[in-house]
């Protein structure tokens, strides 16, 4: 197969940052709050989108952006309608791996682990911290079904405008899930595609394995 020329001579070497066994946290969590902060002083667009993968029950893959609401030890939080194509595929196969790709400082974070939805108290109290239009969404889109148009979403909109112009709830199809990770690895751009991993790994003791990794 012959390679577009331009395409093929697309690249970028990284020289920002190293990172070194030495220098990392021996908790991923910690590991992720310091590069989190680090991104959101580089003042990165969009810092909290993340690559969403899933698979179905016959193994058949699927990915898409979501945004990251939460994150602590016990894993990492967004939200979405229980309905939707990726709330089925989590139904049938309660596994994920998430990716963040911050350019600007030249670094990626993979993650994988089993998934849970999060409690109807966590689902609620970030609901209701919502603006007004994103709550009424919540309720006018049918995620992932087909539409006939856009006037759909639009004549749903101000159905429920309507019908909660009192008061806006949560759809009880609607919430949280979070990804307890059991695998994260930290990468960092190097010069030469030389590039730095190291990984963390759970092990059946709860602690973390640290590894290198080659590029």
């Amino acid at each position: 197969m012959r390679m577009n020329k331009n395409i093929a001579d697309i690249r970028r070497d990284y020289s920002l940052h190293s990172l070194n066994e030495s220098d990392v946290a021996a908790n991923p969590i910690e590991q992720f709050t310091k590069w989190w902060s680090d991104a959101i002083k580089s003042e990165i667009l969009e810092v909290n989108a993340m690559t969403l993968a899933t698979s179905d029950k016959n193994g058949k893959p699927s990915a898409r952006i979501v945004l990251l609401k939460g994150f602590d030890e016990r894993g990492f939080v967004f939200f979405t309608n229980y309905e939707s194509n990726k709330a089925k595929a989590l139904a049938e196969n309660p596994k994920a791996a998430l990716i963040f790709f911050w350019k600007e400082i030249e670094r990626q974070i993979r993650i994988e682990g089993t998934v849970e939805k999060v409690s109807v108290q966590e689902s609620d109290t970030y609901f209701f911290s919502r603006p007004e239009g994103s709550r009424i969404g919540a309720w006018a889109s049918p995620q992932s079904k087909i539409i006939t148009g856009r006037n759909i979403l639009e004549e749903n909109v101000q159905k429920y405008k309507e019908e909660f112009k009192n008061s806006i709830p949560r759809p009880p199809h609607w919430g949280g899930y979070r990804v307890m990770p059991e695998l994260i690895e930290f990468w960092q751009g190097r010069s030469n595609r030389l590039h730095d991993r190291i990984q963390y790994t759970k092990t059946i003791s709860g602690s973390w394995k640290v590894d290198r990794l080659a590029p």
